[in-house]
């Protein structure tokens, strides 16, 4: 280490937002740690404070806001302070971010993360630098700090190259950019031989893998497809489990889904955002799929792998949203039985074709409305976490529970957090990374608890 990466300091990073931005930070982790960076204690003290921001909902962007205007404070009287803005916010605002901001020394967009020395060498010659131009991500599989010794996350493909008129998403995060095959396996191996037990493969949307790779088999098939990868992957040794994240169910083939049953180490867990159970409000949102191609889905999931857990994402309130077009997105969530569904009230974002359409519903709608389907999903999600007491489920454990520091938490291949007590009968302790056999014996609609079999 040279004396000016020495002299660097502590740097602070603040992740809003998705799996994609929590996997960009652990990248940005370890880039700043090679130019000799040190984690700090917290964001009030450290010399670099960096935000990896999100867009998708109005609150988390004016969250960043009201953080920002903080560590502004903090420069005018430290100007050695290196203040960054990373994510989507910063790709969406660009320049207007320095001007409602000028405190900033870097702004820059999701493509970028793996030029975050570069354009900080910029700043170091005392350059405001903005990067959020279009550019192709390089592959950097070497320096990702991560957050967790066990599960790891390893993108596939960045960018999304569809068009849901209510999200930002493409605007920020540019076109879809495959990884190629080998180089995935290649850091999957290199997680492995550092002690990873799990792998969740990221995506915008992840079942679009490959597209915009070239081939053609012979049967007439794109010769890279997300259930290519998961077989080509499927021996890395060291890694029991694998996951993949968030589909689309547009792309969601029967092929993958036989793959999963087929593949002992594809966990049952499918994360597919339905986004609405009316037709005609898909049909707005561009989703390019109808209600019943989602049940099919659904329905062939359960056919090949019976026990497997359904999770998804889901908006409420979109511009022109009928009562009844929202009772039957009510009916499709009792019909399913999700485990667990991420919802939120639709928010207007820059950029976006439903942010200027007539007929946006009242905050005071979209509260009453998303009370109503909340309560829903706890109870549905309770329902099935019934199914669990009693049985014994393989778990890996991830770490201690922060709450209860006598027990351990891990999932299950379900993706159900499990708490349990963290030492044996005979006293030993049970550590990260460890697979071990729970009986349950008691059930919540998100979580459950239980003792070693």
């Amino acid at each position: 280490m040279t004396a000016t990466q020495a002299q660097r300091g502590s740097y602070w990073i603040t992740t809003f937002g998705c799996q994609m931005n929590k996997a960009d930070s652990e990248r940005m982790a370890g880039i700043l740690e090679a130019m000799g960076y040190r984690a700090g204690d917290d964001e009030h003290s450290a010399d670099l404070v960096l935000y990896n921001t999100c867009t998708i909902r109005d609150n988390a962007e004016q969250k960043v806001y009201s953080y920002l205007g903080r560590q502004a404070q903090r420069k005018r009287v430290n100007p050695n302070l290196t203040l960054v803005v990373a994510g989507c916010v910063a790709q969406q605002e660009g320049e207007s971010l320095l001007r409602r901001v000028p405190e900033l020394d870097l702004v820059m967009g999701p493509q970028h993360a793996n030029r975050l020395d570069v354009l900080l060498a910029q700043v170091e010659q005392g350059q405001q630098v903005v990067a959020t131009g279009e550019h192709h991500i390089l592959e950097d599989i070497t320096t990702a700090r991560r957050d967790s010794s066990v599960c790891g996350w390893v993108n596939v493909i960045y960018g999304c190259n569809e068009r849901c008129t209510y999200c930002v998403v493409p605007s920020v995060r540019g076109q879809e950019q495959s990884r190629l095959p080998g180089a995935i396996k290649l850091e999957m191996e290199g997680l492995a031989a550092r002690g990873f037990k799990e792998i969740t493969l990221l995506g915008q949307n992840i079942d679009a893998y490959g597209r915009d790779l070239p081939g053609i088999t012979p049967e007439g098939r794109r010769s890279h497809t997300l259930t290519d990868l998961l077989h080509h992957v499927h021996d890395v040794a060291g890694i029991g489990r694998i996951r993949f994240a968030t589909s689309h169910p547009r792309y969601f083939t029967e092929r993958l889904i036989d793959a999963c049953a087929e593949l002992p180490k594809l966990c049952e867990h499918f994360h597919i955002p339905f986004q609405s159970g009316d037709d005609e409000v898909l049909k707005a949102m561009a989703r390019g799929y109808t209600v019943d191609r989602y049940r099919r889905i659904v329905e062939r999931i359960r056919e090949r792998m019976s026990d497997a857990s359904i999770t998804a994402d889901v908006i409420v309130a979109f511009p022109g949203e009928t009562d009844a077009q929202f009772r039957r997105t009510l009916a499709l969530v009792e019909e399913i039985g999700f485990d667990l569904v991420n919802t939120a009230a639709y928010s207007p974002r820059p950029h976006t074709p439903a942010a200027d359409w007539p007929g946006q519903l009242g905050e005071a709608v979209k509260v009453e409305r998303l009370q109503e389907l909340n309560a829903l999903v706890e109870l549905t999600a309770r329902r099935r976490s019934e199914r669990y007491l009693g049985r014994l489920e393989e778990v890996l454990v991830e770490g201690r529970n922060p709450k209860k520091p006598e027990q351990v938490v891990g999932r299950t291949r379900t993706n159900r957090p499990t708490f349990f007590p963290g030492q044996r009968p005979d006293g030993t302790a049970i550590h990260a990374g460890e697979l071990v056999t729970v009986q349950i014996e008691e059930v919540r609609p998100f979580s459950l608890s239980g003792k070693l079999a």
